[in-house]
This record gives structure tokens, sequence and C-alpha cells, in this order.
């Protein structure tokens, strides 16, 4: 599985860091993150040492719709193990890829999360309703609940939970960009915002996280060639973040 993909979900289960209960949501299809991530799930699910889980993954996956899934298997980001994995459960390759991801391939959580939106919410209402959760819930909620709760569970001291945030399909640039400038974030956090190229090819995103004080230095270095002058000279005389970011950011303006 290692050829598959990496991201900070799909690590915690290839790990086995990851509790039965969830494990088993998972196998249901009632986690439900972006469609490359859940099928890598479902493949590491049906190799678990927990029959019940093996066998409800391979239930799920014999669900899937095929067209869909035919259609997304034969797009060149899928990697060759994943392809191969399902064409040897009967998925032909489609001749024509599908042009975009699928937004659910399954999703049988039937939780009602409220809208998108929740401006006209009381705030402390939904915080009542997160600090109710257990963390199978909080991790579907993070994927599937609203901007609002994604804005608290992203924060969340469960390193399953906050990084479901990112893996959820709801997620926006614009939200990621907020994240990045969080103080209150985990590192891990901002090593997955970080790590995900379609996220750091926004420049916005690039300067949070440069900014931020909790980005790791090894990180924030390798990013600092990307940054405008203007940027630079603000970032060279900012007392919240490294010295040695400072005094770089200042060795960058000199040399030009």
């Amino acid at each position: 599985m290692d050829a598959v993909l990496h991201s900070p979900l799909v690590d915690f289960f290839r790990r086995n860091e990851v509790a039965l209960d969830i494990r088993i949501l998972a196998a249901r299809g009632a986690i439900v993150p972006r469609a490359m991530e859940q099928l890598a799930l479902l493949m590491i699910l049906t190799a678990d040492r927990h029959p019940e889980v093996k066998e409800t993954a391979e239930a799920t996956i014999s669900r899937l719709p095929h067209d869909v899934l035919s259609a997304f298997i034969a797009r060149t980001d899928v990697p060759e193990e994943m392809r191969a994995f399902f064409v040897a459960r009967g998925v032909p390759v489609a001749a024509v890829p599908s042009a975009d991801e699928p937004d659910v391939l399954v999703d049988t959580d039937d939780t009602d999360y409220g809208p998108e939106e929740t401006a006209d919410e009381d705030p402390q209402s939904v915080f009542t309703r997160i600090a109710a959760m257990t963390v199978p819930e909080k991790v579907k909620a993070a994927m599937k609940g609203s901007r609002e709760m994604r804005a608290i569970l992203i924060r969340d001291p469960n390193k399953l939970v906050s990084l479901s945030v990112l893996s959820g399909p709801k997620v926006s640039d614009t939200e990621v960009e907020g994240y990045a400038r969080m103080g209150s974030v985990s590192e891990d956090v901002l090593r997955a915002i970080a790590a995900r190229r379609a996220w750091t090819k926004n420049y916005s995103v690039v300067l949070a996280l440069v900014k931020n004080a909790k980005t790791p230095v090894s990180l924030t270095m390798n990013m600092l060639p990307r940054l405008r002058e203007q940027d630079l000279k603000r970032l060279s005389t900012d007392r919240n973040v490294p010295e040695v970011l400072r005094i770089t950011a200042r060795k960058k303006l000199v040399l030009g």
C-alpha cells in the first residue's frame, strides 16, 4: 500500500493507529473523505486484522457504483496499485476518464449536520454540540459538518480529528488559508497543509504558513524563496517569527 497514497488520514489507518469503532465506520462508508482517500482506506481495510472490518470493507467495495469508479480509476492521477486493485475486483478501466474527482463515492452517514453556513446559529450551540460528540462522531463531523464545525474541530487535541478536517471534501482553499494563520492549531495540521501541493500553489497559504510561529522552521525556510520582496521586508523585522527566519529574510533582501 505504500505506493498508493499518503495523507495524514490514510497514514493513521496504514499504521494501525485507529480504534476499531472508527475502522468499522470507515469500512461501512460512514467516514467520507475525498474519493481518492476513501478508496485508499477501503483498500487498507480489506487487509485489516479484524474480520468484521475486512468483510465490511469488501462489502462496501462491492456496492460502489461501477460506472463512476471505472471512470475514476482511468484518471492519470490514480496510482497504478489502486487501479490494479479494483480491476482485480472486476472494475474495468473506462475509455474516458472522469474530468473531476467524484464528490462522493459512498456515504452511509445519515447524520444531520445542518446547513454549511451557520451564520444565524449561536456559536455556543455549535461548541456545545461538538463537546457532546464522541471521537468517531467528531471524525465524521470534521468531514461532513458545517464550516463553523470545521473551524472548531481543526483545533481538536485529537490528531485524527483535526487532520480529518483537511481530508474532508467540503474544506475550501480560503478555510485552509485561515487554518494556516491560526496559532491554536497543532504543528501536525500545519505540516499537513504544507505537504499538499494543491494548497501551497496558493501564495496566500504559503505566506500564512511562513508567518505562523508554530510552523516548523524546516518548512518555512524552504518557502522563503517564494516570498515577494515586500513580504520578505516585513518578515525581516517580524518579532513573532523565529530569529533564524528574520535573519535569512534579511540576507535574501541584501543578496537580491
